[in-house]
């Protein structure tokens, strides 16, 4: 069996032989925006009327309706497209994002394909028309990018080829809709010539932008305002889970109190109790996060001291009955005469809540959780470690392994967690004065200020 064609590779092979200066990611964003525009404005704009085909990942790349109409494309996107949201959405033209959102005709147009992990978020797009052909990418490293064009006759092949293949393997009615479409255009006229005017408009272009950032101060506003959207849309579908699960907590504990009836029945209803009880604090955490995204409000300025130890004798009877029902053990290491910290202490409830949830979920049944308070200079920091029960040996906190959709949420399909993303933990916690930290050697720690060192 042959293995799986991804873009990766195709990109790989395309970048063997180049050679050129690498620039940093947010430069060659600007360098991808300009080089879609000139090629657009400048040349496929005069060759689309004839048709043609077109090849895109992780996004449609163009963005002009009568170009969408007459070619035929497929993409390949991460699941949720066109609402998805990630960094790789600096890769669409300036103002894309909403004209997608707002002309939904456009995802008919061509067929959307998913993209797997293999595949990589880097951006790419094939264009072949009659007279106009080109390969436009990003590639490379963190900060170390290069903007690679090629319209050569060997690359156009062998692009062409692997697409063909790589749409066969993953869905052979594609795979043979897009060879029909590229032996409809008849020979393909190869301009040789292109690159050699390319590179000089590409360099006009990016010159007159100068020290402007109007392009990527505009992409940026136009994801803020779609993250605030739904985070706003967060907020009101965690306050309608919420309201119900009170409602059946409210039910249960009046029937507890009312009526009589056997033991086997009444572990049940406070089973049910418990479950309810978890979700209401975990979208009562995801309801604080997207609350946070949506009015930028930082409450640092509302801060004020607390007795972080006593909170955590406080929670720990509850922590113990959440762990035990999943045969985790939880070991809390407290020293006496610890400082107070600053902090909200209603939110940092719940926020602490939600650490001990997310951070054992998936955790195999004997593990034991420990929790360490220790003064660390002007700080006081919070350790979460996970140790197995048949040895000494320390086993770290595992990342969640999911993706990140939206501004708050992270879903990991393989378990069906829904929990609250590395980045809006971050930022939660930083408005109740923490910061958090992950490393490979030592789990989650959370860095609390001290009150007098304020």
């Amino acid at each position: 069996m042959k293995s799986q064609i991804t873009i990766k590779e195709i990109q790989d092979l395309l970048i063997k032989g180049v050679h050129t200066i690498h620039v940093d990611d947010v430069t060659s964003r600007r360098m991808w925006w300009a080089a879609l525009e000139v090629i657009q404005k400048d040349f496929l704009s005069q060759n689309y009327k004839l048709g043609g085909v077109w090849v895109a990942s992780p996004l449609p790349a163009l963005n002009d309706k009568k170009i969408f109409n007459q070619l035929h494309g497929w993409v390949w996107s991460p699941l949720g497209f066109p609402y998805f949201q990630k960094d790789n959405a600096g890769f669409l033209p300036p103002n894309n994002s909403t004209k997608i959102k707002k002309d939904l005709d456009f995802v008919s147009n061509y067929k959307v394909l998913n993209l797997s992990q293999k595949d990589g978020y880097e951006p790419f797009l094939m264009i072949i028309t009659p007279n106009f052909q080109c390969i436009l990418s990003i590639a490379g490293e963190k900060d170390k990018k290069i903007l690679l064009m090629k319209c050569d006759k060997e690359s156009l092949k062998i692009s062409i080829e692997l697409m063909h293949a790589k749409l066969k393997q993953e869905n052979y009615e594609e795979g043979d809709r897009f060879l029909n479409a590229i032996n409809n255009l008849g020979n393909l006229n190869i301009n040789n010539q292109f690159e050699k005017i390319f590179w000089p408009i590409l360099s006009a272009k990016l010159a007159s932008l100068g020290s402007n950032h109007n392009i990527y101060n505009s992409l940026e506003n136009d994801i803020k305002n779609i993250q605030i959207t739904e985070a706003k849309l967060l907020s009101a579908i965690s306050h309608e889970v919420r309201t119900p699960l009170a409602t059946i907590r409210t039910l249960i504990s009046s029937t507890l109190k009312k009526y009589n009836m056997d033991e086997s029945m009444r572990n049940r209803l406070i089973q049910i109790d418990n479950e309810c009880n978890e979700q209401i604090d975990r979208f009562g955490l995801i309801f604080n996060a997207a609350e946070l995204v949506s009015n930028e409000v930082s409450t640092l300025n509302n801060l004020v001291k607390i007795n972080l130890a006593e909170i955590f004798k406080k929670l720990a009877p509850l922590w113990h009955k959440q762990l035990n029902r999943r045969g985790i053990s939880l070991k809390i290491d407290i020293p006496s005469q610890l400082p107070q910290i600053l902090s909200d202490s209603e939110k940092l409830e719940l926020m602490l809540r939600g650490l001990i949830d997310k951070n054992t979920r998936g955790l195999k049944e004997g593990s034991t959780l420990i929790l360490e308070l220790r003064p660390a200079g002007q700080k006081l920091k919070l350790q979460l470690k996970v140790q197995k029960l048949d040895s000494n040996q320390k086993e770290i906190l595992k990342k969640e392994n999911g993706s990140d959709i939206g501004p708050v949420l992270n879903w990991n399909p393989q378990t069906g967690s829904l929990q609250l993303s590395q980045n809006a933990t971050q930022k939660l916690l930083a408005s109740l004065g923490g910061r958090v930290t992950q490393r490979r050697d030592t789990g989650l720690t959370v860095f609390f200020p001290i009150s007098d060192s304020k």
